[in-house]
């Protein structure tokens, strides 16, 4: 037979697995905005140093050479970049559901 406590009690482990949820994800969702916000920056600055850096090349050798570094490191940053915000989604998810992991055992059926 369930009792009323025992219904008030799933209500409140639920209330609480919610909140720290909610809790879990704004971090995750703020520590994903500040990783694109750096991205962003270093890109502007890798950028503007590189057009800074062109416009006092005066040869055609030396224009494809500072190209070629410019774009080799921009990919090289775009992946490491890319990863690191790849981790921090999964990061996110698996906190953001780790409270109610407690709450689905309970109904899950023994084997």
């Amino acid at each position: 037979m369930i009792k009323i406590e025992d219904i008030q009690n799933y209500g409140k482990q639920h209330l609480d697995s919610v909140a720290a949820s909610a809790t879990n994800l704004q971090s995750g969702v703020q520590a994903i905005a500040a990783a694109y916000g750096d991205y962003a920056k270093k890109s502007y600055e890798d950028t503007k140093s590189f057009v800074e850096q062109l416009s006092g090349v005066k040869s055609f050798d030396k224009a494809v050479e500072a190209q070629s570094e410019f774009v080799r490191s921009a990919y090289e940053t775009f992946v490491s970049e890319s990863q690191k915000i790849a981790g921090l989604y999964s990061d996110c998810a698996k906190q953001t559901f780790k409270p109610f992991e407690g709450l689905v055992g309970k109904f899950t059926p023994a084997q």
